[in-house]
């Protein structure tokens, strides 16, 4: 569309709930930030919580050989049971107790939603705590991919993301981003995911990127060993939370899903993305983890003035302080970046933005990262919507121009309120994501 020709775009404002309006939403004149979860109970320690040292020393407390740690994790991480009828190689006296102790239950199946397809299958569960979280299991066509909250809601507030909008309740322990996991493959292997997929496009008709296709397009990992079970290929921390605010427990998280099995799931590193709103330090501590996950940075916006208004840990960190640790993180692993961008109509999309991301980045070097725009999905009572699809194609045309790699993300789930920015964790009478 010739620039010149085109409508002026007008900026929408926030809308709080006592119906003021402010660009960045604020408590006492402060952005409206949350990094530290509440003070409050986490579930009984489960067997995903423990590295396999520490299950040996809980099973000899108990009297019994190491050995038994190893059958435990076996029935877990490979199999993926909790089911103690199934675990004929434990002593028959002693299952009923080693379940109680190392499987305390963790997710209660709320409600189960499928795409027509079947493709795309959303879960809601309860908590022990009565606090309520989703997660989101996607077939695409080379791999399955899981996205996993990681956060019984949000502190980070950004006020186009139905999570951000309802602050935050607690993190979520390592067993119980885990078990999202170990539950979804459980679904698979019972043959409740759609066998197939079409090919997706995004709303300008293109091939579209799948969720987490960043984390494997540089490796050519098979998605499972030939004539093995199907399971979960690729997780991604895009779910409900914000990963790098729930540092400790998401690392052991990764852990468990990178140890090689029994001790963990043996999944590969690069098949697991993590993502963040800009939290500078955790992505620093995250490079020097020496575990080469994808990395992925929420930018949304590559100027300070409308990123404050749209993502308020801009008033901590930058754009070009996240960028820089971004760029750190490409240099230290060597793993190319995701930037995550929601294009949001008569807010973000405009052209010249795309070309001020595309010299920020271009700044930094060339190579080293990829721009995954996103159509903003709607959400309940925003007063924002996605780009026109000529705006979209216009945006990413610049960022092309540029020689920055760009695939518009696809927005599998929609309908369920499953796409990136919908989870809610809302009950049937809409009852929101608190214990």
């Amino acid at each position: 569309m010739n620039e010149s020709t085109r409508t002026r775009q007008v900026r929408p404002v926030v809308e709080n709930a006592d119906g003021t309006t402010s660009r960045t939403p604020t408590r006492g004149g402060r952005p409206l930030l949350n990094f530290k979860s509440p003070r409050v109970s986490q579930p009984r320690q489960h067997l995903a919580d423990m590295t396999m040292d520490e299950r040996v020393a809980a099973v000899t407390e108990l009297g019994l050989p190491a050995f038994r740690a190893k059958q435990l994790s076996t029935h877990y991480f490979v199999h993926h049971t909790t089911d103690p009828d199934a675990m004929t190689d434990l002593p028959q006296d002693r299952r009923a107790e080693l379940v109680e102790r190392f499987f305390p239950p963790l997710l209660t199946e709320v409600r189960r939603q499928r795409t027509p397809n079947g493709d795309t299958i959303k879960f809601l569960w309860r908590l022990f705590d009565g606090a309520l979280v989703e997660s989101v299991l996607m077939r695409y066509r080379n791999r399955i991919t899981l996205c996993v909250s990681s956060q019984c809601g949000c502190g980070m507030n950004c006020p186009f993301c139905a999570t951000g909008q309802q602050g935050l309740t607690r993190n979520m322990s390592t067993a119980e981003i885990v078990e999202q996991v170990i539950r979804a493959n459980r679904v698979i292997a019972a043959g409740q995911l759609a066998p197939d997929t079409e090919a997706d496009t995004d709303y300008l008709g293109n091939p579209a990127a799948a969720v987490g296709s960043e984390a494997d397009e540089e490796q050519g990992d098979a998605p499972s060993p030939a004539g093995s079970a199907e399971r979960v290929t690729n997780i991604v921390f895009m779910g409900m939370g914000e990963p790098l605010a729930n540092y400790k427990r998401v690392m052991a998280a990764v852990r468990r899903f990178t140890d090689p099995a029994p001790g963990g799931l043996g999944m590969s590193a690069r098949r697991i993305t993590v993502s963040t709103v800009g939290l500078v330090p955790g992505i620093r501590k995250l490079a020097a983890e020496e575990l080469p996950v994808t990395f992925a940075l929420s930018l949304h916006a590559p100027d300070d003035g409308l990123r404050d208004e749209m993502i308020p840990v801009n008033t901590r960190w930058k754009a070009d302080e996240a960028i820089d640790a971004a760029y750190d993180y490409y240099r230290q692993t060597g793993r190319r970046v995701s930037i995550e961008y929601a294009l949001i109509k008569d807010m973000n999309d405009h052209a010249w933005r795309a070309e001020l991301l595309a010299k920020k980045l271009n700044a930094r070097g060339r190579g080293w990262v990829h721009v995954n725009p996103i159509p903003l999905n709607p959400t309940p009572g925003s007063v924002w919507t996605a780009s026109e699809p000529e705006v979209a194609a216009e945006f990413v045309r610049r960022l092309v121009a540029a020689g920055v790699p760009t695939t518009i993300r696809d927005t599998r789930g929609q309908d369920i309120d499953g796409a990136c920015g919908q989870l809610a964790a809302a009950t049937e009478d809409g009852a929101p994501a608190r214990a």
